[in-house]
């Protein structure tokens, strides 16, 4: 079975057609195919990078792209992106989607647990995590990129 090229590589590349609403140096800001709201964008790297969790900086310098286009709009809107298929990541390739919202616009979030107040019982951070996060608060706020 051969693997399937990276639709978002592709379209990085010129081989694949896109609607480009913004490009910079190191990503672009595309539209969806199937839209779910008007002014729904993707903000993708041209570096191939599966997940947010896979390479920080280009996470990071993503996240600022899209909050230059977040920026520009007065409007509410979700920020929203995924790891894992068991998360509803469907493309491997990093993307943020930038969703537009209006009262009573019906697009509902897939974070409700079915469980209710009671039910939730918050856990501590794994070891790892915790640890993790006291590193980087001992080391300070990382370098401002541009």
């Amino acid at each position: 079975m051969t693997e399937q090229p990276c639709p978002f590589c592709e379209i990085v590349a010129g081989r694949a057609p896109a609607t480009i609403v913004r490009e910079w140096p190191d990503a672009l800001a595309i539209v969806p195919l199937n839209p779910i709201a008007d002014g729904h964008t993707l903000v993708i790297p041209k570096e191939h990078v599966p997940d947010f969790g896979h390479d920080p900086d280009v996470s990071a310098d993503t996240m600022w792209r899209a909050a230059l286009l977040a920026q520009k709009s007065d409007q509410p809107m979700n920020l929203i992106t995924s790891r894992g298929r068991e998360a509803t990541q469907s493309v491997f390739h990093l993307h943020l989607h930038l969703v537009p919202r209006t009262e009573n616009d019906g697009l509902a979030l897939p974070w409700h647990s079915g469980k209710t107040r009671t039910q939730i019982h918050v856990q501590p951070d794994p070891p790892h995590i915790a640890e993790a996060i006291r590193d980087i608060r001992r080391s300070g706020p990382p370098p401002i990129r541009h």
